[in-house]
């Protein structure tokens, strides 16, 4: 089974359809689709609400700010549930809120209750206005030692905190992150990938595209080509079988969602 765990439709600066979105993704089993973080992120919700739900593929993960959306449980479940959606995105730099404030700590007590996955989106980190502070990964472990049963994703790898991410992944079991790569960007690709498996944290890996900065099967084909890459350097490589392992992940196992 493939799970692209990182879609998105309608972003702010790539307006990519429905149809155009659920084309891309057509070769893959299951999709995460993830609300953008826009200021209206209860309408983003809905909207993305109904997309899902028309296609039994597609998983929904609501977009949630803590310092706009109301955050009890009931709310909550409102937002995410009651929508047909099956997890929480947050954009932390973006919507300039600390991962640990007092509010964003009662958001998770909500999402732990309701047993929501939680998916920590940083790309926003390079826009000029964002807090680039506040995507720091390690920031996550005081949510991660407080709600041990909660799944939480770090996005992108928690670029450009890849230590970080990798330190985490190692202490947490309720911890993963999100392999979703620029395929174009192979030195990047080759430094994540091996920085992982020196780790030793291959298996807290998920797939996931990204899209639409690029498509789940340029990701896959990149990632099954990753030895070829080296070509005749002597750089090390990583077996062909655990990055395998990553693109076949039941990603939607690990994190406690019913499958569509």
């Amino acid at each position: 089974m493939i799970v692209d765990c990182h879609t998105h439709i309608n972003c702010p600066s790539s307006e990519i359809d429905a149809t155009e979105h659920f084309d891309a993704c057509g070769k893959v089993d299951a999709v995460i689709v993830l609300a953008v973080g826009r200021d209206n992120g209860l309408e983003a919700s809905r909207e993305l609400g109904e997309y899902v739900n028309k296609h039994p593929k597609l998983v929904g993960f609501a977009s949630l700010n803590p310092h706009r959306d109301p955050i009890g449980v009931d709310d909550v479940k409102a937002a995410t549930v009651d929508l047909g959606l099956k997890g929480i995105v947050l954009y932390c730099s973006g919507g300039k809120f600390h991962p640990t404030d007092s509010q964003a700590m009662r958001l998770y007590e909500s999402a732990a209750r309701l047993k929501l996955p939680l998916f920590f989106h940083n790309v926003s980190t390079y826009n000029s206005d964002s807090v680039l502070q506040y995507a720091q990964p390690l920031l996550l472990d005081e949510v991660a030692r407080r709600f041990p049963a909660l799944k939480m994703v770090i996005g992108s790898m928690g670029l450009p905190f890849l230590d970080q991410t990798i330190c985490m992944l190692g202490k947490h079991e309720n911890v993963y992150a999100d392999l979703s790569i620029s395929p174009q960007k192979k030195w990047e690709v080759y430094n994540i990938v091996v920085s992982a498996h020196e780790a030793d944290v291959m298996d807290k890996l998920l797939f996931g595209s990204g899209y639409p900065i690029a498509k789940p099967d340029n990701c896959i084909e990149t990632l099954l080509g990753f030895n070829m890459m080296l070509g005749d350097t002597n750089l090390p490589g990583v077996p062909r079988e655990e990055i395998r392992s990553i693109i076949e992940r039941d990603t939607l196992a690990l994190l406690g969602i019913t499958p569509p």
